[in-house]
């Protein structure tokens, strides 16, 4: 079958022939083939010439064609008798070129080791390529399977399974430790998921417990003031109605009844409303100090004491601090005037002191003692330096007063007690004691000086 397939084939294009023609050297070639070999001789010309030669692919031998072309030519009706016979019959059905349509791959290209058809050789993209028919690759080609075959049982490739083993353990290995990874995250923010869920319970019923004492509280209140103004539009419901009474008895049994339930509604005494006010504030609370907690100590975060104070026992608070606050300005002042004695006596002094100096002085100028004279007035100037310390320590200490009841006075009271008192009334506690020093050792080097300077003055003088 293979022989006779190949008396069917073109000897050009290795196809089966289609629309077979015969040359004048009874060679027969497809039409198509003949037009192609024409088209690519040199003597092909769209002005043809009455004749032309053509060389026959198979004998090589010139043949003239008519003036009409290939389409002149004889058809060979024989051939193409058996060709649709041999079509018909059940064979082995040839793979068709998939660049040219209804050709058979009945060749090999040897260059670029595929299956081509004869249009691909001839005018396709293997032309001029070289070529072998389809059993004589097959038994060149088994060959190189086996040496295929060969190569791929190569120790470089058992090493290359050594590797793939490697590398899936490596991939299997990573992929457990990023699972664990995930893992850790996962319950990682779960756990601190349930830490402020935790720490949110806990401020919410901190809230709730607050609310609840708040609701104890106001409850009552509400409940008698209902009560009360209930009583009080059934009364004018009850006195429209004894207005509108005509019988003298019924109408006199009513209104003693009406005048005591409306006697008894006045002397109801109101429950006295007073502002609420609950510390900490949440916003605060969790500014101030849930906005320096880290995540990793979020379990450590503080959970407020949440309480809620009326206006009377926040200003019996206030009262009680600030009688402490009153006590101990009394004592500031006690201090400070103690203090004024003791530095006007000291001036006093100085001042004798110096009165008598400048008399010296005079004395000294008029004896024409000019040394005398140049030592009183050295003492003079001593004196003086000492009154203007004693006036730099005397506005200190007023400075310091007036602070004190400047803060006192303008102090605004926030969550409690103002931070300006508490500040002052610390600050006033830590340094009464070392005012009292400070002036003490002052006074004492003053009287000191005085006492020295006397001394000097009186043996001065016995000279």
């Amino acid at each position: 079958m293979d022989n006779f397939e190949e008396d069917l084939t073109c000897s050009v294009c290795y196809s089966i022939f289609e629309d077979p023609r015969v040359l004048p050297c009874s060679h027969t070639f497809c039409r198509t083939c003949l037009e192609n070999i024409i088209q690519g001789s040199g003597n092909f010309s769209v002005w043809r010439p009455l004749r032309f030669p053509l060389k026959c692919p198979t004998c090589r031998s010139i043949v003239e064609l008519p003036p009409t072309g290939i389409i002149s030519l004889p058809i060979n009706f024989s051939l193409m008798g058996i060709i649709e016979k041999y079509q018909k019959e059940d064979h082995p059905k040839t793979p068709t070129c998939p660049d040219h349509c209804r050709q058979p791959l009945n060749m090999f290209c040897l260059l670029d080791r595929k299956l081509v058809c004869g249009y691909c050789l001839t005018v396709g993209q293997h032309q001029g390529h070289p070529i072998d028919d389809l059993q004589n690759a097959y038994i060149k080609e088994k060959e190189t399977a086996n040496k295929l075959v060969e190569q791929l049982s190569d120790k470089h490739w058992v090493v290359m399974s050594v590797f793939i083993e490697q590398l899936v353990l490596q991939k299997a290995q990573a992929e457990q430790i990023i699972q664990q990874d995930k893992d850790t995250v996962v319950q990682y923010f779960e756990d601190l998921q349930k830490t402020l869920q935790t720490k949110k319970e806990a401020l919410l019923a901190a809230l709730d417990e607050v609310n609840a004492k708040i609701a104890s509280e106001y409850d009552p209140l509400i409940y008698k003031m209902s009560e009360m103004k209930e009583e009080q539009l059934a009364l004018e419901i009850f006195g429209a109605f004894v207005e509108e009474e005509k019988d003298p008895l019924t109408f006199l049994e009513n209104i003693h009844i009406y005048r005591q339930r409306v006697n008894a509604l006045i002397k109801t005494k109101l429950p006295v409303i007073r502002p609420l006010d609950i510390q900490p504030r949440a916003g605060h609370f969790l500014m101030e100090k849930w906005s320096k907690i880290t995540v990793g100590h979020i379990e450590q975060a503080p959970i407020p004491q949440v309480k809620h104070c009326l206006e009377n026992q926040w200003n019996k608070d206030l009262a009680s601090y600030l009688k402490h606050v009153w006590e101990l300005s009394h004592k500031v002042l006690t201090t400070g005037v103690f203090i004024a004695v003791l530095f006007l006596l000291a001036i006093l002094s100085l001042s004798i002191f110096l009165k008598e100096s400048c008399i010296d002085v005079l004395n000294a100028t008029n004896s024409n003692l000019p040394d005398v004279q140049a030592t009183s007035w050295k003492t003079v100037l001593e004196v003086c330096t000492k009154l203007q310390s004693l006036k730099t320590i005397l506005e200190n200490l007023i400075e310091t007063l007036m602070d004190f009841f400047c803060q006192i006075s303008f102090f605004k009271a926030e969550n409690g007690l103002s931070a300006h008192v508490i500040h002052c009334v610390n600050l006033c506690d830590a340094n009464i004691g070392k005012l009292n020093i400070v002036l003490f050792v002052y006074i004492v080097r003053i009287r000191f000086e005085f006492s020295l300077c006397r001394w000097q003055r009186h043996i001065f003088l016995k000279q």
